[in-house]
């Protein structure tokens, strides 16, 4: 990864920090973008490399953000769309959208849409985006993506959260085939990404994460995988379980259309053309 630009967001803890350390070791030249300026400059300093702070509950905050990369990075050879969470209750942003739909869609789109002309400029270049196998229990509905109309849940918003990171990546790969677009599922984390959900959270809170979830620095090798891995064009567009490529995704992920009606939607909301 000598002489390559890599920008990771949401790599202030867990799988992006344990990603970011190790790319940056392999002589990667990273960006790490995180929401905790405390976290964020700590990782960067650890791995000498630059740090930047975005909350992607603010979309000013995403173009802010795509602004700085652009002007310290001359390349991007790899942008790793790893920011997300899980939240329990329903809480709508200054955006105006649901806040899990946002952060874990919406705000990685308008970051790729700002950075894509830089992207297809780099030779070889990858989007690599953390989705989940929850994106098997999601269900989208192009006219609530808000979810103002449906019985809220958190984990299913969730879940939906991450199918659309699919769909996002199979549309990412058909509208851009100078680079190379992949998901993937980085396994069940021992993050604190999960902590404030009640129910799902519980194994994040408690021992149970010794024996049901995997360390950081696990994912972190799934994100590093993908990122480094020569053979990646010939999977464009696909979903991987971590290392494996044919991860299971739900039936809508395979609806070209449905894909193609998200990305039209997502630009109209983020401002940016389709």
């Amino acid at each position: 990864m000598e002489g390559k630009a890599v920008v990771i967001t949401g790599a202030s803890a867990g799988v992006g920090a344990a990603a970011a350390r190790r790319l940056a070791g392999l002589g990667a030249d990273v960006v790490v973008v995180g929401r905790s300026p405390e976290k964020t400059a700590a990782v960067a300093r650890e791995i000498g490399c630059p740090g930047l702070v975005a909350d992607f509950a603010r979309l000013d905050d995403v173009r802010r953000l795509a602004g700085e990369i652009l002007e310290r990075c001359p390349r991007i050879d790899v942008l790793a769309n790893n920011a997300g969470g899980i939240f329990p209750d329903r809480v709508t942003t200054e955006d105006g959208h649901e806040l899990t739909f946002q952060v874990n869609h919406l705000a990685t789109f308008l970051l790729t849409a700002l950075l894509r002309e830089r992207l297809e400029a780099t030779p070889g270049a990858r989007v690599v985006t953390t989705s989940s196998v929850g994106n098997n229990g999601g269900r989208v509905k192009l006219d609530d993506l808000d979810w103002t109309s449906r019985r809220y849940s958190g984990l299913r918003v969730y879940m939906t959260s991450k199918l659309l990171n699919v769909l996002f990546t199979a549309e990412l790969a058909r509208r851009a085939p100078a680079l190379t677009a992949v998901c993937f599922h980085p396994g069940n984390i021992a993050s604190d990404f999960a902590r404030d959900s009640p129910l799902f959270g519980i194994p994040y809170r408690t021992p149970l994460k010794r024996v049901f979830l995997i360390p950081p620095e696990a994912g972190g090798e799934a994100l590093v995988h993908l990122a480094t891995r020569d053979d990646l064009a010939p999977l464009d567009g696909g979903y991987f379980d971590r290392f494996s490529d044919n991860g299971r995704t739900s039936r809508q992920a395979k609806d070209a259309e449905l894909a193609r009606g998200l990305w039209e939607r997502s630009a109209e909301m983020a401002g940016v053309p389709a």
